[in-house]
């Protein structure tokens, strides 16, 4: 995997919207205001938006071709460092017939997003790049009244940081509270709670390694079977990380989508599996029952890691999964270990 040379203060990133495009909607712009102060502030960087980021959601959604060429020309932009994504939502792959895999392959730089973006990291991993499944714009960098202390120091330490190895460790409190998005909440804090779970080991024992390959669940049906899907081969020894979105998906659609990933033979060349805390814990016992259904009672694989409760995606707070990076779970300890940077 080729890996993108990591931020520092000063470094311009660019942000593009390559699903729903609401950053640009007169209502939602003030996210946009907030989260291009605080990467500003916070992190050092030169904040610059592509073209039709923020030409709002009704232009967005009938101009993939335009989503992908900033995508495309983001890349090919010598000035730009990183690439973060808008926000998720539900029609990346509209830009797929858009997207040359070349261009990304050549022009190695950090690419950020998750939720809908899943497609564009399995288009980054296609590449060969090394990807990374984190904050967005409109959500955590545009969060009101401060980002979350733990989503902060991931970006720190996995984008701006140079070290050999990392301990993801689980954040300490959550927060299942819905603040909507109006700038008459803008002082309006989240409250938190105390996280009483840490990581649950709900399959499997010992230590495994593997490069780590995922998403939002949601959209696996949206991408398996295109050229962006990862082959047989590409899966095998990997780690799956997997999580939900708001939607909330059911204990079922968790049930079949893992009966698929076990049709494909996905489950039985796969070392161990990662699963992100639900959205403010709603089905969180089911999902267990839905995973170890399909990995333990259908498929027998009483062996297979599986960790529970991980902080990425559409929980609150999130850190960063780097894709294509090899990482230890040790279920003993229970513990998630990055074994090499995904940064130069």
């Amino acid at each position: 995997m080729i890996k993108p040379k990591r931020l520092k203060k000063g470094d311009k990133i660019a942000i593009v919207s390559l699903s729903w495009g609401g950053l640009g909607d007169d209502n939602f712009i003030h996210k946009f205001k907030i989260a291009k102060e605080r990467l500003e502030k916070d992190f050092g960087l030169e904040v610059v938006c592509m073209p039709h980021a923020l030409k709002g959601s009704e232009f967005v959604a009938q101009h993939p071709e335009l989503r992908a060429k900033d995508l495309m020309d983001a890349f090919e932009d010598k000035s730009v460092s990183a690439i973060f994504c808008a926000i998720g939502g539900d029609d990346t792959i509209r830009t797929l017939p858009y997207i040359n895999l070349e261009i990304i392959k050549t022009n190695p730089k950090i690419f950020m997003g998750y939720s809908d973006s899943t497609v564009n990291h399995f288009m980054m991993f296609k590449a060969g790049l090394v990807s990374f499944y984190g904050p967005s714009i409109m959500c955590e960098f545009g969060e009101y009244v401060q980002i979350f202390d733990y989503t902060k120091n991931a970006v720190n330490d996995i984008l701006f940081g140079d070290w050999s190895k990392y301990r993801l460790c689980p954040s300490p409190e959550w927060t299942d509270d819905c603040i909507y998005w109006q700038e008459s909440n803008i002082n309006t804090p989240h409250t938190m709670k105390k996280d009483t779970h840490g990581y649950e080991i709900i399959n499997g024992n010992g230590i495994i390694k593997g490069q780590l390959l995922g998403g939002c669940i949601d959209v696996f049906m949206m991408t398996n079977g295109t050229k962006i899907w990862p082959t047989l081969e590409e899966w095998k020894n990997s780690i799956l990380f997997i999580e939900t979105s708001e939607d909330k998906p059911s204990p079922n659609f968790i049930k079949w989508t893992f009966r698929n990933l076990a049709a494909q033979g996905i489950l039985r060349e796969i070392n161990g599996i990662i699963v992100g805390k639900p959205q403010g814990e709603k089905y969180y016992e089911e999902y267990k029952t839905a995973i170890n259904q399909v990995v333990v009672k259908e498929e027998k694989l009483l062996n297979l890691p599986i960790f529970y409760n991980v902080n990425f995606g559409h929980a609150k707070p999130i850190g960063i999964i780097p894709y294509g990076i090899i990482t230890e779970l040790d279920c003993k300890q229970k513990t998630i270990t990055f074994l090499e940077s995904p940064t130069v």
